[in-house]
């Protein structure tokens, strides 16, 4: 990494990237955005709505389902798997970590080098969070003020994520928990209207909340850290709208979250600003056909075209190596998954699923199939190997290989393909979108139901309430 960070260095003294993120937030229109880029937002859209159902029924959101409707409150919105309306920022913590919950949710390209993947967000589901709560507080919304303040986080999520230092990840930060707090704080704060000190304050407050540690992944926590993003940037925008101060220049100098939780920010890429060229085009987004870590991805896919090729049935297979570098074998960290969460962050459990049921889905990603013998004995066959050439190569592609010992002799193997399914270099088609839409919502919401929210995300710009669309997430 030593080579690939000369070109950065701490924050200087005369940045503005809370002033230029203010005045971005401030002045944005629907108008100015790119028709490409709404376009994308409708898909990532239809992803995370299907996303929000699927987690809905996860014992994780129901606990918090749970502590939030015992805790009562103002009637802001709905809360996610009942009727019930409760404050704004409970409203949001249940529904963002919902989007979270299965690790299925869209990931951002970078093109940057030192930037190895996981470095950063997960982009859509705290501010589309934010967005969503804060319509129905703030009811009647129209579409496309909803799609207005949902990309303006984007855009100011990604940005922040993109120009900091890739020290934030690797001591240990999980980005979509810290700077999603941004991104939901820029949605809310559209919404309301804030500008001046107020819409500075806010950024300042939501600084300061922003937290969510590696160590959690693999737990409930990992998916709570996306909903307290979306909890806490709800909340700095009501308080900065009551006027509650915090340092207006809280992304910069040497105590700005920048600096104090990435070592700084890269000097070249400030120049890039916001809402000059739009995160979610260029380098764009990828949705992810998995629910597990997006470093996994390709390495899922060639196991299931091996097998496919091969005709593999889980008894022809003694053995299974994968061959990777440091940028997947330590975040993709369990070796023998026991649980569905831990399953996530583990190429045995994943590639176990592939080579049982040739897919990995919303039913692979189950406790129940996680823990089965099967699923248990044929992780057993599966292991990992540290590959000195592919580390070499650098971290900027998800690169393995995989050698599959048959039982009756001989072997099968392949390369990762680097453009990765569901990438901006392959991406899936819109009939894909939909399909992972239906495949979440299996189980929770009807074939009408499905159809309804299919049809409405479409057309979200010609909405106006888009709060309601809060109501077509519910079984």
């Amino acid at each position: 990494m030593s080579a690939q960070n000369n070109a950065y260095a701490e924050m200087p003294g005369n940045t503005q990237v809370t002033e230029e993120a203010a005045r971005f937030i401030e002045t944005v229109t629907f108008h100015g955005i790119p028709e490409e880029a709404i376009r994308i937002g409708k898909r990532c859209m239809i992803d995370a709505f299907g996303l929000y159902v699927a987690g809905s029924v996860e014992r994780s959101v129901r606990i918090l389902a749970d502590e939030a409707r015992e805790f009562g409150g103002r009637e802001d919105a709905r809360l996610l798997g009942g009727a019930q309306k409760v404050p704004a920022p409970m409203a949001a913590r249940v529904l963002g970590t919902a989007g979270h919950a299965h690790d299925w949710d869209d990931s951002q390209v970078s093109h940057d080098p030192a930037h190895i993947y996981g470095l950063l967000t997960h982009p859509t589901i705290p501010p589309l969070t934010a967005a969503l709560v804060m319509a129905q507080k703030m009811k009647p919304v129209s579409g496309r003020d909803f799609m207005l303040a949902f990309l303006t986080g984007f855009e100011v999520e990604c940005k922040i994520s993109e120009w900091m230092l890739p020290r934030h990840y690797m001591q240990g930060m999980h980005s979509s928990g810290t700077v999603g707090h941004f991104g939901a704080y820029a949605a809310a704060a559209k919404l309301l209207g804030l500008t001046g000190e107020k819409l500075h304050a806010g950024l300042g407050i939501a600084a300061s909340f922003a937290a969510g540690i590696r160590c959690n992944f693999g737990t409930m926590t990992k998916p709570l850290h996306v909903g307290r993003a979306a909890e806490n940037g709800v909340t700095a925008a009501l308080l900065a709208a009551r006027g509650y101060t915090a340092d207006p220049e809280a992304l910069d100098g040497p105590w700005g979250f920048m600096a104090v939780q990435g070592g700084g920010a890269s000097h070249e890429k400030l120049s890039q600003g916001f809402g000059k060229t739009w995160t979610i085009m260029n380098p764009g987004v990828s949705i992810k056909p998995y629910p597990c870590g997006v470093l996994t991805h390709p390495t899922i896919d060639l196991m299931l075209r091996l097998v496919r090729e091969a005709d593999l049935a889980p008894e022809d297979i003694e053995a299974v190596i994968v061959h990777a570098g440091t940028n997947i074998l330590k975040p993709i960290r369990y070796p023998i998954a026991k649980n569905h969460l831990q399953a996530k962050f583990s190429l045995p459990a994943a590639l176990a699923m592939i080579a049982l049921e040739r897919k990995a889905g919303k039913r692979e990603f189950s406790d129940a199939f996680v823990g089965s013998a099967a699923m248990q004995d044929m992780q057993r066959r599966i292991s990992t190997e540290f590959d000195p050439e592919i580390e070499a190569k650098g971290f900027d592609k998800m690169r393995s290989r995989i050698t599959i010992r048959v039982k009756s002799g001989g072997e099968v193997a392949g390369w990762a393909d680097e453009r990765y399914r569901g990438g901006p270099e392959n991406p899936l088609t819109d009939e894909e979108v939909e399909a992972k839409l239906r495949s979440c919502c299996e189980g929770v919401l009807d074939e009408i139901g499905q159809d309804k929210l299919i049809a409405r995300s479409w057309a979200v710009l010609d909405m106006d309430d888009a709060g309601a669309i809060a109501d077509l997430l519910q079984a």
